[in-house]
């Protein structure tokens, strides 16, 4: 995650001591300090809607074999022993699943920070009561753009509204919430009602999503928007946060699955700001980018591990033949330990781009997605030749 806010000169959030501390990049999480990444726990694969960008592929129906609530708690404790510093628990839709609430309270009962991702459809106002109860603090709800777009994306009619009744309720119960974008060419149109959204509805942060080529998202990557169209956009939403900053609104914006968008900002910087880049050229250098197999990690609802939420494909271990925490230590877990020193398997422009220490070769589920090799350049790499160059 890239905070556009902090890199302008804004103020600092929650995260922002994980991403930007001077030990940031070389943080490992799990192989040698004691402490466990941050687990994305997908709790169910069924969801109430069919989105045509899914990364998991979820559905409406049933799935046998998902972990029982005994397996989950069991999990839980395990990663509570491990000091994992955050639980995100998705979908599919996470609210689906009829013991989730019990297991949010179990969780936070034993220390770890319980977030969830949502389409916020689910959450009525006994629902959002109980997760404050439960001491629940964030949700991530996601928006596709207008009205009518977000219902073409999220397959359903009225989902829309059913998504802003879910914000509400959480913001009436003074639940943090983190509207959710993913970008595309066919919603690009639509960010200046994303920002309205934010504004009108007391929104405290906004993440942009790029779009992550897995799930039923692989078969989309067409509607990728295309890297020049990257660079226009991030000059809109880089002017947009520097109005919001000037108002001296507090709307954390983040950008999310592209760690270009950190040397782009200081490049903007540069050439129209100077004074402010050296700062974001400091913070550029503490992130240590894409941290999937080192700070991230995921859990399916079978138990299965993968290294992310976007790497389903590529399974690691189970919970139910050994822990977590077991398996994200153990150093002959080949994935794992390719990602941990996926420095000196890049190919393409990843291998030979100057701010490598800062991207760490971004999002290897896209380059996998596009070219069928996990170590390949991400496509969604829209510096030019010339801002990458050694």
């Amino acid at each position: 995650m890239i905070s556009v806010t902090k890199l302008l000169g804004g103020p600092s959030y929650f995260g922002d001591r994980l991403r930007y501390d001077s030990s940031s990049s070389k943080q490992q999480h799990g192989t040698n300090t004691g402490s466990g990444p941050v687990v994305v726990w997908n709790s169910t694969k069924t969801c109430n809607l069919e989105c045509i960008h899914c990364y998991a592929s979820a559905k409406k129906s049933k799935f046998p074999g998902e972990l029982t609530t005994d397996e989950a708690k069991e999990m839980i404790d395990d990663l509570a022993s491990f000091k994992v510093p955050a639980l995100l628990i998705s979908g599919g839709e996470p609210f689906v699943r009829p013991d989730i609430m019990d297991l949010a309270d179990y969780a936070t009962t034993k220390g770890i920070r319980v977030t969830f991702s949502t389409n916020g459809t689910m959450i009525d106002d006994a629902r959002a009561k109980r997760l404050k109860e439960i001491g629940v603090t964030y949700c991530g709800i996601s928006i596709d753009g207008q009205e009518a777009n977000h219902d073409k994306f999220r397959a359903k009619a009225g989902a829309y509204k059913e998504t802003i009744k879910g914000i509400r309720n959480c913001r009436k119960h003074d639940i943090r919430v983190g509207l959710r974008f993913t970008l595309t060419s066919q919603n690009v149109n639509d960010i200046d009602s994303i920002f309205d959204v934010v504004e009108n509805e007391g929104i405290g942060r906004l993440c942009i999503y790029h779009l992550v080529y897995s799930g039923r998202g692989a078969y989309l990557s067409g509607i990728d928007l295309p890297n020049d169209q990257k660079r226009i956009f991030m000059d809109k939403l880089i002017r947009q946060v520097d109005q919001w900053n000037a108002a001296g609104r507090e709307i954390e914006v983040m950008t999310v699955d592209n760690h270009a968008d950190g040397p782009f900002i200081y490049l903007w910087l540069l050439e129209n700001d100077p004074l402010r880049a050296p700062q974001a050229y400091d913070l550029v250098m503490r992130n240590g980018g894409n941290r999937t197999g080192v700070a991230i990690g995921a859990i399916d609802s079978f138990g299965f591990v993968h290294p992310d939420q976007f790497t389903q494909h590529h399974i690691v271990g189970n919970i139910r033949e050994r822990k977590f925490s077991e398996i994200w230590t153990d150093p002959h877990v080949a994935l794992l330990e390719g990602l941990r020193t996926r420095k000196e398997r890049l190919r393409g422009r990843c291998a030979s781009c100057k701010w490598l220490n800062v991207c760490n070769g971004n999002f290897r589920a896209r380059a996998e997605g596009a070219y069928s090799d996990y170590w390949a350049e991400d496509p969604a790499c829209y510096l030019t030749q010339s801002e990458i160059a050694r």
